[in-house]
């Protein structure tokens, strides 16, 4: 029997503009290379999201690290910065242009959360759905888990997909719940 290996990408990086557009390539062409055509796009745009989020809020510096990994029927991508602070979802009105990216990443993910760093940063992730077709990976250990709070996708009227059978748990909350707070914390196995 030939047991596949994880698959995993690291990029680290400052988020600066012409840098995202370099990452957001670098995820396409490494989902590309792993027969994961279909997640390109959402994968592209929500790491895009988030890494804006690095480029518009972190502080003290912009250095961050963009990883990918494949695990089962499932694929995390995750950004980590040094800023401490947890992102809020505030509400946004009809006509402004920003506000919206943590909405967005939920609405096309499975999942999305963020982690507490014991380093005093955070890592914000989200998950998409492996397509049946795509090829599985064999298990790997995650990394040790740390404060953590995790998100349901919102319902948003449209017709239910299959979720993965290994989903991470849902700790209850909606981002609809959280307008105009930061999450709470909470303790999970989510990986992240």
């Amino acid at each position: 029997m030939i047991s596949r290996v994880n698959k995993h990408c690291t990029v680290e990086l400052q988020a600066l503009p012409p840098r995202i557009r370099q990452v957001r390539r670098i995820v396409s062409a490494q989902l590309r290379y792993w027969h994961l055509d279909p997640l390109i796009e959402p994968a592209a745009l929500g790491v895009t999201e988030l890494l804006t989020n690095v480029h518009q809020h972190a502080e003290p510096d912009k250095r961050c690290t963009v990883e990918i990994d494949l695990l089962l029927d499932r694929l995390t991508v995750s950004v980590r910065d040094h800023d401490p602070r947890m992102p809020v979802i505030g509400d946004t009105d009809v006509v402004s242009t920003h506000g919206r990216g943590l909405a967005l990443v939920a609405a096309m993910s499975s999942s999305w959360g963020v982690q507490e760093r014991h380093d005093g940063g955070k890592v914000v992730w989200f998950t998409l759905a492996v397509p049946s077709a795509a090829p599985a990976t064999a298990p790997r250990l995650t990394r040790a888990v740390e404060s953590a709070v995790a998100f349901d996708r919102p319902s948003l009227g449209l017709a239910a997909r299959a979720e993965p059978a290994l989903a991470a748990p849902a700790l209850g909350f909606g981002p609809t719940a959280l307008r105009g707070r930061s999450p709470a914390r909470a303790y999970s196995a989510v990986p992240g």
